[in-house]
């Protein structure tokens, strides 16, 4: 069986504060995008994983698919597999890809053999790898609170508009992106209302926080995204705690004509 684990782009990011377990109050809309990594996953009588691709540094364990694998065997004594991730979805890159990769071994095992787990299940599941992978068990655009793993629907349609992503090479852990952080106030508006209206209105008041972060560490960063407007972008913003910029397009942008050689840059259309 192959699956296709889609990255995320996050519309507006609130960090509300910091909770007494550790992890940050957070409240950000997660959209899944057209760029993928590539699951293939087949009954086997010992356990494998193999990777390629883009280059994960860590042993095999503490791989989310293979730790996604374990936690499933675990609560379902599931027989082996031969898992292949192909990574293409950059890494500490704000595109949710680990998380995608993760919630994906959780669905496939799931259909594989027919355990018939419902999304709330695989949802729990999920959490306990990572807040992001919550998200990922369910399609659609979705609102998350808490630590990202409180999960509510909502209403987007981009359909026939353009993404420009643009990942500058630069890897930005969770200590860097949280090390500067200013906590949002309350008293902007909920992101559930602006995103509610119209994306044209979106540039001065959809806001990600961890921006105000990571800019003054990587000016790069925020140059890509004021050459994004330049370009007529309607809206655009780091994604997640970074490094990835994107930009959303009424029509399709033009690529960048002479990309360095450690920036990757995708170009897709919602549908």
């Amino acid at each position: 069986m192959i699956f296709f684990p889609p990255a995320k782009i996050n519309l507006g990011l609130y960090v509300h504060g910091k909770r007494a377990d550790g992890y940050h109050e957070i409240e950000s809309c997660m959209l899944a995008i057209p760029f993928t990594d590539i699951l293939e996953i087949i009954p086997q009588d010992a356990f494998e994983f193999k990777q390629t691709g883009l280059t994960v540094d860590s042993d095999v364990e503490s791989n989310l698919c293979v730790r996604a694998f374990r936690l499933m065997q675990r609560r379902f004594d599931t027989p082996n597999v031969y898992l292949h991730l192909r990574k293409q979805i950059p890494m500490g890159a704000g595109l949710g890809g680990g998380s995608a990769d993760a919630a994906y071994v959780i669905l496939a095992i799931n259909q594989l053999f027919g355990l018939n787990c419902s999304n709330d299940l695989m949802q729990d599941l999920a959490s306990q790898l990572g807040s992001d992978c919550p998200f990922f068990i369910t399609e659609g655009a979705q609102l998350a609170k808490g630590r990202g793993e409180v999960l509510s629907p909502l209403s987007i349609d981009l359909k026939g508009y353009w993404l420009k992503i643009i990942n500058p090479g630069i890897h930005i852990g969770t200590r860097e992106a949280y090390a500067g952080i200013q906590f949002s106030s309350d008293n902007r508006l909920p992101l559930e209302e602006i995103l509610s209206r119209p994306i044209q209105t979106w540039k001065d008041i959809l806001v990600n926080d961890f921006e105000r972060s990571i800019f003054p560490n990587h000016p790069e960063i925020q140059i890509i995204k004021e050459n994004l407007y330049q370009e007529g972008a309607l809206y655009a913003s780091m994604s997640g705690s970074g490094s990835t910029v994107f930009g959303i397009f009424e029509h399709k942008p033009e690529s960048i004509s002479q990309l360095p050689s450690n920036w990757t840059e995708r170009i897709v259309q919602f549908d």
